[in-house]
């Protein structure tokens, strides 16, 4: 018998990590329009929202009162989707913590970027504080909510003596934040997951390094948001399509004088993801080479594939899902809202993902509760 895959569709919400961008654009109306997208093919999504981030809106907001109306928003669009059904769970980013507002939507957020950075009782600090924020917010609609996994910001979970022990005191049940195959070493983010001993199921981690597997159940669960490699000619596809759209912007720019285009903003992304020694003419050449010759891990993010990359992963995941030979497997899908030019390739994945018979959709608290219960088989060493 065929394993059942049991999918989850998780988006981590927020905007760019260097504070710029305007959350009504990357954040407000692309939730709005992947909740209908979701309602459309009967898909209850889960949305990591970023906590640090709306706390500095709101220790900001007496001094800049433009703050505490997108704060307010930011609430609504939250509640408004957990009351449709979808579910809410914990992400962060601490370089918001000491993060100071200079006017004219344009924020100074200095802190470092890896939680792992952290003492672990400042550590415990934000997450119990951002914990504490969504419960508060939730439970007035549904007593029963818990927030029960979390995302940590720049995928930065392992190695640490603090993070999973932490988690664990607060309650969480899972972490999601290991992605095998991937590597940075930039300014912002360092981490290296090329080497994790589970790339796709459920397992204890050793509470000390989320990449390796322990030989005995341990107080948390790891379970890797999803990855795979290949699709060359799909990618090549989609940057070319991608490189089409920005000359068309250029050329419109210079049409109209060479100015920016009117309207709000997406901001900037910098270059927190993009290697040492990847810069300039010989960086660009290793990146293609990698890229469409000899191929590279992809995480399975939703906003930054096609659907042909789409298909590539779920067939990717089908196999590996019966290699696992697990009968029921839950799998962690991407996505980031503020990365999303294109829903098209979104909405025709999700009506692809409801006339699946092998494939049932599920948010995080429903994973977490079948880690619980016994219906999700854990992995030890």
């Amino acid at each position: 018998m065929k394993p059942v895959i049991y999918l989850a569709f998780v988006d981590d919400w927020e905007v760019r990590g260097n504070g710029s961008g305007d959350p009504r654009v990357l954040q407000f109306e692309p939730m709005r329009k992947l909740v209908g997208i979701f309602n459309r093919h009967g898909i209850r999504g889960s949305f990591n929202v970023e906590v640090m981030q709306q706390l500095a809106y709101r220790r900001m907001q007496e001094r800049f009162p433009e703050l505490k109306a997108v704060a307010d928003e930011w609430e609504e669009v939250v509640k408004d989707a957990f009351r449709q059904g979808h579910d809410i769970q914990l992400h962060l980013h601490p370089q918001w913590g000491k993060a100071t507002y200079e006017g004219r939507g344009k924020w100074r957020v200095d802190g470092d970027w890896s939680i792992l950075n952290y003492p672990g009782s400042e550590m415990r600090a934000m997450l119990a504080c951002g914990k504490k924020y969504l419960e508060g917010l939730l439970r007035g609609i549904d007593p029963n909510y818990s927030c029960v996994s979390f995302r940590a910001g720049s995928w930065c979970a392992a190695p640490s003596d603090s993070l999973l022990p932490v988690l664990s005191e607060l309650g969480f049940v899972f972490d999601m934040s290991i992605v095998a195959g991937i590597r940075y070493d930039t300014p912002e983010v360092k981490l290296d997951y090329t080497q994790c001993e589970e790339t796709f199921a459920p397992y204890y981690p050793e509470m000390k390094d989320a990449r390796r597997v322990a030989g005995a159940p341990q107080p948390m669960v790891c379970l890797p948001t999803n990855s795979f490699s290949g699709a060359r000619f799909a990618l090549l596809r989609r940057d070319v399509g991608k490189a089409r759209m920005a000359l068309r912007r250029k050329m419109s720019q210079l049409r109209n004088g060479g100015g920016r285009p009117a309207g709000p903003s997406r901001g900037h992304s910098g270059e927190e993801w993009t290697n040492r020694g990847e810069a300039g003419a010989a960086g660009l050449m290793k990146r293609i080479l990698r890229r469409y010759i000899i191929g590279q891990t992809h995480i399975a993010d939703l906003s930054r594939l096609n659907y042909a990359m789409m298909q590539r992963m779920m067939a990717g995941i089908r196999k590996q899902a019966e290699a696992s030979g697990l009968a029921r497997v839950p799998v962690i899908l991407e996505n980031h809202t503020k990365d999303i030019l294109d829903y098209s390739h979104i909405e025709r994945f999700a009506a692809s993902v409801a006339r699946a018979p092998d494939i049932t959709t599920m948010t995080l608290t429903d994973i977490a509760h079948e880690l619980r219960n016994g219906t999700f088989q854990i992995r030890t060493a």
